[in-house]
């Protein structure tokens, strides 16, 4: 059986999951709040670890509740006309989110939308996310590592509980994410990666 049966509704809903996740709200955000351009300073992404850097954790919050919820309505929105769009609608908000046209395709590296995805295909699955990252980060004190083990452990769920189409596009966005967490990744194998709570 091919993976897309319905060509148009799942490219309908892949744009649609797309605008939605391009959404670039850590910059409209802290523009509100007054805090400037947050692509000035930090790592230069729209996400809300990089907000935090502006010192306001009430934004960088509201920048992370915002960024998940785009992920969960569109595919929610998705669900509504079946699992494909579901699936193309997630995908969607997820790249538009880290590829947003309205920024030059310059956004975020996908975490918090990455957990709203997960939050509307198989809530279990954000648990298991959160779980595994809240052990990994209280372990280890690594926000980026505890994201990358978590982004292992939330397909391999999908998988073993029997949900195989949801767990190889999470998988696929798993892979993505940990792309975009390479110059992370250096820094973890050369030990110069920033701890929680450590400040510079």
């Amino acid at each position: 059986m091919p993976f897309v049966e319905n060509p148009p509704m799942a490219f309908g809903a892949l744009a649609f999951g797309y605008l939605l996740g391009s959404i670039p709200f850590g910059l409209i955000l802290t523009r509100m709040a007054g805090l400037g351009d947050v692509r000035s300073i930090g790592s230069g992404n729209i996400g809300a670890t990089n907000v935090l850097r502006t010192g306001n954790k009430k934004i960088a919050a509201a920048t992370l509740a915002a960024d998940m919820l785009k992920g969960t309505v569109a595919v929610l929105i998705g669900w509504r006309f079946g699992l494909e769009a579901a699936l193309a609608a997630a995908l969607g908000a997820f790249l538009g989110h880290c590829f947003p046209v309205w920024l030059k395709f310059k956004g975020g590296k996908g975490v918090a939308t990455y957990v709203g995805v997960l939050i509307g295909l198989f809530w279990q699955a954000a648990l298991v996310f959160a779980g595994v990252w809240l052990a990994t980060a209280y372990i280890s004190r690594y926000s980026s590592l505890a994201a990358l083990v978590a982004m292992i452990a939330a397909p391999l769920f999908l998988y073993l509980t029997g949900h195989v189409q949801i767990a190889g596009l999470v998988a696929v966005l798993s892979l993505l994410s940990w792309l975009f967490h390479r110059q992370n990744i250096s820094r973890l194998l050369s030990g110069s990666e920033s701890k929680i709570g450590q400040k510079g």
